[in-house]
This record gives structure tokens, sequence and C-alpha cells, in this order.
């Protein structure tokens, strides 16, 4: 009878919720909105389509369809570009939406900068960080990245020797995360020396993912799924309960070491060689030392956790599109070669700041690269804020949830032209030099690091590996593809990420 009574009531619940978003689609202002049938009623399409990974390309082909501004689920429009100043600018008051819930540990006191939908807090947690990832501060890391490049080319020279195939998504994701660890840790955590998933932590974040990018369109189901599914394991609430273990660890391990130190002075420490370079959790820690109320203890384990999650799948998917590219664009490769060739024949290894300011060629491979296939692949979900908003035309009332697609913006064929769909470098050198103002077009659609306050703050540190590494692989070694081109796929949950790069790779000739 009690059963009866439960199943009745939630089916009224239901009725009565169902009721409630007819009532709101068809009386809004915004009911003329075009979008799929099924997505004025519920989220279940978009959560279908999300779990189907391909959100990237299905969000291009509605605003084909539909235009500009494209409802995806009952109060959830996606835009296409330019993006809007209001919603995504520096001083923007519309603030990330409860999608992000998913990317959050249920306790209030885990939380980090990506998925922080508070404003004011966000902003002035980065302030106290910014300078830590500043284009400046790039220059102590780089003998961190310089032996990981030193590693993975040795890594490459055995699989030539050996003739194998190498799955080359798998190893750049190895450099990544070995990298990753050594500038947070002064430790590689020891991928590019076993060339496997040490401890399961590729596993665990791949895990991760499908799970935070789903769950957040349920937002309110992640306080209870989350503390049953991190006790399962494989889940992606297990995957995320290892890599916070794996961080915790690792910070706790530091304190002891920090403790055995001798000091300079009474609050900060240093180590026993004083012209070693410093890493990111010793400069996070000396911070606190110094303002232990403005850098907390939270503070420091949340900026350990967002290196370990942003900071290896974004880059390793950089670096994937830039070799497919160059290898199925032979020309492309070959211009860059010559670029290579003239700076490594005057000075050996190419430093960042050669790379960043004599290598235009390179600067436009990579750019290119990365807008034709970006790393994030879901709308920046952003919430409109009380008053209501005019965006793209359209007004919207407070509330509404709406979001810029990456793909969507760099896949727009009035800003980069009829070509949108092909890999040339060239778009960026020639259009700089004869039409400024497409120029400038061009750069309001290009994100693959985000926008506004909300860019990613590690993009500097992505950009350098990039740098040192492509030159470097571009100079040793030829590559040739050991599958068809239409075989090249990528999975979404939220990171595009490809599925295998499967390639032989030769000693160049």
């Amino acid at each position: 009878m009690h059963s009866l009574i439960y199943v009745g009531g939630l089916g009224i619940l239901l009725l009565v919720l169902l009721l409630q978003s007819l009532l709101r689609t068809f009386t809004s202002n915004t009911r003329s909105i075009p979008g799929p049938r099924i997505a004025r009623l519920t989220r279940l399409w978009y959560f279908k389509r999300v779990w189907h990974g391909s959100w990237h390309t299905d969000d291009i082909a509605l605003h084909q369809k539909y235009g500009p501004v494209v409802r995806v689920a009952p109060g959830w429009f996606s835009l296409a570009g330019p993006p809007d100043k209001d919603v995504y600018g520096i001083a923007s008051r519309f603030p990330k939406s409860n999608w992000y819930e998913g990317w959050k540990h249920p306790d209030p006191r885990r939380w980090t900068l990506f998925s922080d939908q508070d404003i004011h807090r966000h902003a002035a947690t980065r302030r106290c960080f910014q300078s830590l990832y500043s284009m400046s501060a790039l220059l102590s890391y780089e003998p961190y990245v310089d032996e990981c490049v030193t590693l993975f080319l040795e890594r490459m020279a055995g699989f030539t020797r050996a003739g194998q195939i190498v799955d080359m998504a798998h190893w750049f994701q190895c450099f990544a995360f070995d990298v990753m660890g050594h500038t947070v840790y002064s430790q590689r955590f020891g991928f590019l020396d076993r060339g496997e998933d040490i401890a399961g932590t590729m596993q665990a974040l791949d895990k991760s993912m499908p799970y935070s990018t789903l769950v957040g369109i349920f937002p309110w189901l992640h306080p209870y799924l989350y503390p049953l599914l991190e006790k399962v394991p494989g889940s992606g609430a297990a995957g995320r309960a290892y890599l916070m273990r794996f961080v915790a660890q690792r910070i706790a391990d530091r304190n002891k070491a920090r403790a055995k130190l001798p000091k300079v002075d009474a609050q900060i420490h240093t180590l026993p060689d004083s012209t070693a370079p410093r890493d990111f959790l010793d400069k996070l820690m000396d911070a606190h030392d110094k303002d232990p109320e403005r850098i907390t203890p939270e503070h420091i384990f949340m900026m350990g956790i967002s290196n370990i999650f942003a900071g290896s799948d974004t880059t390793a998917i950089s670096l994937s599109s830039i070799l497919w590219h160059l290898m199925t664009t032979p020309e492309s490769m070959e211009k860059l070669r010559k670029e290579v060739d003239l700076q490594t024949r005057t000075q050996g290894r190419i430093t960042f700041k050669t790379a960043n300011t004599s290598m235009p060629y390179l600067h436009a491979v990579i750019k290119e690269a990365l807008r034709l296939h970006p790393a994030t692949g879901l709308p920046l979900w952003r919430v409109v804020p009380e008053g209501g908003a005019t965006v793209s035309s359209q007004y919207f009332e407070a509330g509404s949830v709406l979001g810029i697609n990456v793909w969507v913006a760099h896949y727009d064929r009035d800003v980069y032209g009829d070509d949108v769909d092909v890999f040339r470098p060239e778009r960026w050198i020639e259009t700089e030099k004869e039409d400024p103002e497409r120029v400038r077009r061009m750069e309001a659609n290009y994100m693959p690091f985000g926008l506004g306050s909300r860019t990613c703050i590690g993009r500097h540190v992505s950009t350098l590996e990039m740098y040192k590494l492509v030159p470097e692989l571009i100079a040793r070694y030829d590559f040739e593809l050991a599958m068809p081109r239409s075989e090249w796929r990528s999975k979404n949950c939220w990171f595009v990420k490809p599925e295998k790069l499967p390639v032989k790779v030769l000693p160049r000739v």
C-alpha cells in the first residue's frame, strides 16, 4: 500500500513538473526561438545527444538549420558567435550555470576555479594565482618542459628503430601528464618512462568526464549520485575521488619535506639547491606561508587538482590536432619544416622565446589546428541575471541559460571564409596583412581557451608545451598515418578527445 502511494505521488510530481515546463515554454517571450520540438519539453533530448559524444558537430548542424539562436532544452539556448561581451566579457554579470555543479565535489570546501559559480570569489581567487600562470612565469617552467621533451624524443627514437606503430594521442597525453607533474610537483608521474597508464590515472580522468558532463544536465541528482558512485570501481565519481586522493597525498608529502628544510627567514622555506627551478606547489606554499589567510590549504588543494584535471587532456588533444592536420596537409608540413630548419641551424633546440616571436608559420599552424579542433566541445553555459538581457537581438528572461560552443564559433563561414573546414594556416598570415578588420573578427570568434574572466588560467603553460615539442618533432622525424583518414574520430565528453592517432615514426631523411 505504501509503495503504491509512493509511486502515485512520484507520478503526480512528474506530471506537475511537466505542466510547469509546458506553461513556461508556451508563455515565455522566447517561445518563438527555433529548435527540435522535443527540446521545448525536456532536457532529455539534449542529454541523449551529449551522451552520444558528438555534440560539437551536432551543434554546428543545429545552427546551420535554425540560425544564430537555437533552443536545446527548456530555457537553454545555444548561441552562435561572435561572443557577446555582456555574457562573456571581463565585467560580465552572467554567472556560470548549474551545469557546472557536476564538476564539483558535493563537499562545498572542495571547489575549483573552473566550476566556481560565484563571480566575486572566482575573481578574488584568480587574482591570487594569476602571476603563477603568467607568460613571464613560463621562463621558470621551461627547464621542466625541456626535460620532458628530451625524454619524449628518446621514446620516438626507440619507436623508429623498432619500426613500431605508435598511438600518438596516447603518447601526447603521457607527455602532458609528465609536464604537469614536473611543473607542479618537481616530479614526473613516469608516464613517459613506462608508456602506460600509471595507477589508472588516465582512466580515472576519462571516467570522470562523462559523469560530470551528463550529471550537470540534471544537477539536482549530483549530491545523491556522487556518494554512491564514488564507491563503485570504474565509475566517474570513483575516478574523480582517486585523483583527489592523489593530489592530497602529493601535498601532504611536500608539507613533510618542507618541514625538514632550513628557512631563509621565519616564514619562507628554501630548497637546498637555491639555483633549482621552483615548482608550482612550492610557489603556492610560499604564498601560503606569507599570507595564510589569503592563500589557504583549500586553495592549494584546489589549484593542485585543477592543474591535473585541465592540464593534461587539453594539451594532448591540441598536440594530436596539430600533428593530424600537418600529416594530412603535406604542403603545410613542408612550410613548417623550412621555418624550423632555419631556426635549428642557428641555435639548436628552439627556445620558447624564439618559437613565440620569430616563427610566424608555427604560430599560424598551432592557431589553425586549435581552430579546427578546439579541446572543449560543449556550450559555455551562463545564466541571464535579474532584469533579463538582450543577446543576439533576442530578449531573454532572467534565469534563462545561454551558451556559445567554441566549435560553432570556430566554424563560422561568415568569419573564417567558405573554406572554414580546410586546414590552412595561411589564412591568419594573409588576413593580417590584407584585412585588419577581418582579423579582428577572426580573433573575436577564436576562443580555444575560453573567454573573458573565465579564460583558462593555465593556457600559457599549454602554449609553452606546444611551442617546445612541435618544432623538435618536426625537425627530427617523419610521420606516416597508419589508418585511413576516415577513421579520425573523437568522443565529446566536454573534452573532444581523439579515439586514436596511430602513426609510424620515421627518422627524417
